[in-house]
Formats: structure tokens, sequence, C-alpha cells
């Protein structure tokens, strides 16, 4: 008799993973070792439910088990082969790995950890949320220890949420309860506002490198040899505020990587302050006899430069009247004053976020949990849920988004914005995208990582009209009628792109509304 790896798997036992032994086999079809089943439901028997590990069918009375005699010969016939189905001494789990919580005996490592049912599983008992249509919708993360700490202590269920008003992680029914009344967003909503500041954080920590390593050269160069051992102590000074500054940077970006929403509340506080910067009053830089030639350059170089601006104030007043003659022309006052310069505009599947679906003609936009089966292209946004428009935007448009779930972003990009990396990529934090933030709560525009709160009515659709030669963008709120949330002025030197930004909450949808 002969029997393959894949023969082989199909009589083993899926808790202790091993051949089976005196198998049994449960009224829902599946097998195992008699004494597996019988362990698994002693401790199902304090809750008084009785269910099958595979498949969680349950039982109202505990079933009678009974020997399967034709898997108790196959086992044996299996066995006088020489083969053996336990797996590697490294795929158990030791003290410091996470332990899958189905197994029993000698525990396997843990390959993930589900949000929804609070354990860990190994590969093999893992494979039911791949296979049920149930456990696909469960939120899977990389296995950890402390999946009890995301459970509300009061309420018994998962922590999604977070109360802006007491700083603290809660549940949906802490909003309706104990926090009724306070500013609560989800727990995704809030770390994408913390990791903004985060960001805030690292590039300040990087321009304070970059400033003390570039006081630290200026000192080397500047001092005398009678003021070494003074320079000395200041260099090893701020040499050490460089390594902490670094260490520190390290820390924040591991934490921006943490893919866990409440992990990354949880320890966002303590991680977030800076010490105080080195007094740069200490830092006494005595001119050198070089400067004085770096400042006779400069003032000829102010010289030139004075002359040539001279020349040519008669062509930039010539230009400035044609400017003036654009931004003169009026803004629409009504939707339907918008609508004339609507613009049916479609998402471009090359720029898509693998787990954003694009559906309606690739005017729809959802956040899925499923990865799309999109082919690589150095177009695709390859972190964040973000999509750009197959079509560039120049001259005057307007389009209108309608959005479901609590957090949907809606931009407008230059083409050139980076697609791949970590936060630089992100509608509004660089210098290459504009977007409005939209929440159940709150409104907030960014551009370049600064953040302006807005207000106005709560709508589940916004309008967005651009004049690209006269640089004006502006959001508003559609219902029935339109109310302006911002308005930018500024000077536009690419074609512009619409983009959608769907939060990591699964389900959530933004599409561009066919207006014509």
């Amino acid at each position: 008799m002969h029997m393959n790896q894949m023969d082989q798997t199909k009589i083993c036992c899926s808790v202790c993973l091993e051949l089976l032994k005196d198998p049994v086999t449960i009224p829902c079809g599946h097998s195992y070792c008699m004494n597996c089943i019988k362990s698994f439901w002693d401790e199902e028997e304090k809750k008084k439910i009785y269910s099958c590990p595979q498949c969680r069918r349950t039982f109202t009375a505990r079933p009678v088990l009974e020997k399967n005699t034709m898997l108790a010969d196959l086992v044996e016939e299996l066995k006088k082969t020489g083969l053996q189905a336990a797996p590697a001494d490294h795929c158990y789990a030791g003290p410091e790995d996470v332990a899958c919580d189905v197994c029993t005996g000698r525990k396997m490592k843990a390959f993930k950890s589900c949000l929804v049912c609070l354990a860990s599983y190994c590969e093999k008992h893992l494979q039911t949320h791949y296979d049920s249509p149930t456990f696909k919708k469960h939120k899977l993360v990389e296995p950890s220890k402390k999946l009890q700490e995301k459970i509300c202590s009061r309420h018994d269920e998962v922590m999604k949420m977070f109360c802006r008003t007491d700083q603290q992680s809660i549940c949906y029914l802490c909003s309706v309860d104990e926090h009724k009344g306070h500013d609560t967003v989800s727990a995704a909503a809030e770390r994408t506002e913390r990791q903004r500041e985060l960001e805030v954080s690292r590039q300040n920590i990087q321009q304070r490198i970059q400033d003390r390593e570039k006081d630290v050269k200026q000192q080397i160069r500047s001092q005398r040899e009678t003021e070494v051992s003074r320079v000395k102590e200041l260099q090893e000074k701020l040499e050490q505020e460089i390594t902490e500054l670094k260490r520190k940077d390290a820390e924040l970006k591991q934490l921006s990587h943490t893919e866990d929403h409440i992990q990354f509340l949880h320890n966002y506080p303590s991680l977030s302050a800076l010490s105080e910067s080195t007094d740069s009053s200490s830092i006494n830089i005595r001119p050198l006899s070089y400067f004085e030639d770096v400042t006779a350059a400069v003032s000829e170089v102010r010289d030139k430069l004075q002359d040539i601006l001279r020349e040519e104030r008669t062509n930039i007043s010539l230009t400035v009247t044609e400017v003036d003659v654009l931004l003169s022309q009026p803004q629409p006052k009504t939707r339907a004053g918008f609508l004339k310069y609507s613009r049916n505009i479609t998402l471009d599947p090359n720029t898509a976020n693998k787990l954003l679906l694009l559906s309606e003609g690739n005017r729809k936009a959802t956040a899925v949990i499923q990865q799309q089966s999109y082919s690589d292209h150095p177009d695709r946004f390859t972190w964040w849920f973000q999509v750009l428009s197959r079509e560039s935007l120049t001259g005057r448009c307007y389009w209108e988004v309608e959005r479901r779930g609590e957090g949907v972003c809606v931009a407008v990009a230059y083409k050139n914005i980076s697609r791949e990396g970590g936060y630089e990529c992100v509608f509004g934090c660089n210098d290459k995208s504009w977007v409005l933030n939209c929440n159940n709560n709150s409104f907030t525009c960014w551009y370049n990582n600064i953040k302006t709160r807005v207000s106005g009515p709560r709508s589940s659709r916004v309008g967005v009209y651009l004049d690209h030669r006269a640089g004006i963008l502006s959001f508003y709120s559609v219902s029935e009628t339109m109310t302006l949330l911002h308005r930018v002025q500024t000077t536009f030197t690419q074609p512009l792109y619409a983009g959608l930004l769907v939060y990591y909450n699964y389900g959530d949808t933004a599409e561009l509304i066919k207006l014509k």
C-alpha cells in the first residue's frame, strides 16, 4: 500500500497533528484520537457546550464516542510503511513563542491570531478561517500573547473604538453606555490621526539630528586649539543627543508599522514625547577669517540679482495682468452651476492597492480583506488603501464622491506622488497632494502634513471643484444645498488626478458619481 504525504495528512488528528490513535468519528464527520477529543470536550464541559475543533459545529449533548475500525486499520497499514506524521521540532512552540490554542499535548507555534475569536492558531488549525465563509470575515493579525488586552472588561467585547474625551480604547457598547456623548471614533481613525502626529515627530527628530550634526561640524571647524577640551565636551553631549534621537526615531518607526490599532494606541503616549533639546545658546560659533570672503561673495551675488530683477519687472507686470484676468472669473454659486463643469472620472486599476476592489465600471472602491489579483505595476499603491483616477484634470472640473463607512478621504494629487514606502505616500502627507479627511465626527484637510480642521454639515456626498489655471481647489458638503468646507488657493505645477483613500474598516466604500 502506497500513501503520499497528502494522503497521510487525511488520517492525522487535527488536535495533536499526529497519526490517529484509537480513531473516533463525531456526528459532523470529522475524526480525532479518542483521548484528544475527550480532553477537548472535558475543557468545554465547564461551559456546557461541545463543539468540533475544526468546523465549530456544536452539539446539545456530549456525543458517545465509538472507535472507527476502518480508520484504525488504515492507520496500522500506514505505520507499516514507516512514514511518520509528526512535524519537525522547530514547528513546536517554545517558551517565547505564541502557542496554538487548539492543539493539545505538545502545542504548535501559532501562525496567526484572530481578533474576533481571541485565539491563536497554527497553520493547520487556521485553515477553517480560510475555508469557512463565516470565519473569512474575521480579522487575522500576527501572533500575539496579549489578545485579552483588546477585550473590554465591562462588556466582554473587542475594543474597536477610541474615546478622545477620556483618551482610552473602548468597545461599541461603551460608546452608548458610560461614554455616551463623548467624542468617540474608530480605532482605525484614531490611529490614522496619531500616525500623522507620529510622522511629524519623526520629521522633527530628523531635522534636529541634521541640525545637531551640522552644529558638531561647525564646532570642529570653528574652535581654536585653546578651546579643544570645551569643544570635545560639547561634541560628546550633542552626539549623545543624536544617538538618543536616532533610537527614538527607530522606536517610532517600529510603532508606525504596528499592524494592530489597539497596540499602537496603547504604546503611542509613552513613545511620542520628546526630551528637551540642548540649549542652542550654549553652542557659540566664533567667526573665522574665511567668513569675510563668504560675506563679500554673497554681497556680489546680491547685487547681480538686484540687476536681474530690475530688468524682469516689466515682463512680470505684463504676466500679472494676464493672471488677474484669469482669477477674476467667478466661481459657480449653485450646484447647477458646478454641474456645467462636471467630469465623468474613472479609477485606474493600475494604481489601486490590492486590498481595494473596483466596481461600477471602475468608479467605486471598496476595502476588502482578500487581496485582489492585480498584476504588479509601478503605479500601484503598495501600502495604503489608495487609488488615483485614470483621467488627468486641468482647466475647470467638478466631480462628486459618495462615501459609505466610518472613514473616507477625498483627494487630488500629482502623478509623481510616491507609490511605495511608508507615510510619505499618504494623500495629504506630502507636497504633491491635497486631501479632505471625512469621518463620522469631523472634517479635516491636509497638505504637506499640515492639518486644518474644518466644519460643516455632515453629508455622505462630497463635491470637489478644481480651477487648475487659477490655482483654486474647493471641497463641498453636498445635500439639498452645497456648503463650502475648505478652499485652497495655490499654484498647480502639473496636471492633477482625483484620488480616494478608504480607511482600514473592511466594507467601507467610496464612489465617483456619474453626473452626466
